[in-house]
């Protein structure tokens, strides 16, 4: 694919929770636009890679992976297989891999938090069934397993195996803080940079091994990965209490009903009155539905939203400057781009 022409970066605030790229010369195609054929080329082998002969495993993978997304798992994976100059087949198939075990995770977690709603249509759990979901999951990660040792690489199976590990203890401490009141920001980030962030993490890092970059290489693509999924995460749950249902694709303060202390919830449990303080607290202990609009005027009037987009611009910062060691290219400038535009992001 033609390099588009080099552009300086400039990083221009808009307010002190968000930011854009503008620049010198020729704009930086989107990371979809850049690398939409071989997003193809992922879906694929997806396709190939989904058959099975039980009609029902396939049934249900396909119809959560059909429901969309923005992929950015597996085009993660793709733009630093770019910007590392790496072309080989194998990429294709890391990035079906890392799109399985994603929606592995998506599986169980909608059964495990009884979800009804996800990407804007019935969860795979309410379309077929709890059991259906769990043991297509399981099919998912297994299948997920078979790949990689087809990659005939230790050093991937190992990192994948051990994302894999750390996703599922990330859930079920994850499990184990519902209805906890008493969660602290540091708990609460070690369990989505374990439950979400790893694979973003695993994401990045794998094009380096492939491409037997050295250790520096590696560790920075894994840096970036970590931070932009931490990121990602912390704006997945400021959106729960901004987003608009219809957009999102799932129901508004979810997190809450399922008894989920998310940053938001903390911040503003750290600023707010004793009074509102147990208003929060019973929300988050109680097993029954909320009243929604006093907790999103206790998060407003805290601060507690700003302050938690301002966590997420930081981990984007981080994750931008973690790849200075990488060469300039049209690859590079778009993880940048990608970085700084996750704060705008409204699904």
């Amino acid at each position: 694919m033609a390099q588009a022409q080099k552009a300086q970066l400039i990083i221009r605030p808009l307010t002190t929770d968000a930011f854009i790229l503008t620049k010198d010369t020729t704009p930086t195609p989107g990371f979809a636009e850049l690398i939409s054929e071989e997003m193809e080329e992922v879906d694929r082998v997806i396709s190939r890679r989904l058959s099975s002969d039980v009609p029902l495993v396939g049934e249900v993978a396909k119809y959560i992976i059909s429901a969309g997304g923005k992929r950015i798992r597996p085009a993660l994976l793709l733009l630093f297989s770019g910007a590392l100059s790496y072309n080989n087949s194998a990429k294709y198939e890391m990035a079906a891999v890392v799109e399985f075990i994603h929606t592995a995770t998506l599986l169980h977690d909608d059964v495990v938090d009884d979800s009804t709603l996800r990407r804007g249509r019935a969860t795979a759990n309410v379309s077929f069934g709890n059991p259906a979901s769990v043991l297509v999951g399981d099919f998912l990660y297994s299948r997920a397993f078979q790949m990689m040792v087809d990659c005939d690489n230790m050093k991937i199976m190992q990192v994948l195996a051990n994302a894999t590990n750390v996703i599922a203890e990330g859930e079920v401490q994850q499990l184990m803080n519902l209805h906890d009141a008493t969660l602290t920001e540091e708990g609460y980030l070690e369990v989505i940079r374990s439950k979400t962030a790893k694979l973003f993490e695993a994401s990045a890092r794998i094009p380096a091994i492939l491409s037997q970059q050295p250790q520096e290489i590696e560790t920075a693509c894994a840096e970036f990965g970590l931070a932009l999924g931490t990121a990602f995460q912390v704006i997945d749950d400021v959106l729960d209490y901004e987003g608009e249902s219809a957009v999102l694709g799932k129901n508004l303060g979810d997190d809450l009903r399922e008894g989920k202390t998310t940053l938001p919830l903390i911040f503003a449990m750290q600023n707010c009155s004793p009074e509102e303080k147990i208003l929060i607290q019973k929300a988050i202990e109680q097993n029954e539905e909320v009243e929604l609009a006093p907790i999103l005027s206790i998060l407003q009037k805290t601060g507690a939203m700003q302050a938690t987009k301002e966590m997420a611009h930081h981990q984007a910062l981080q994750a931008i400057a973690s790849i200075a060691p990488l060469k300039d290219s049209v690859y590079k400038s778009v993880l940048v781009q990608l970085a700084s535009q996750l704060l705008l992001r409204s699904t």
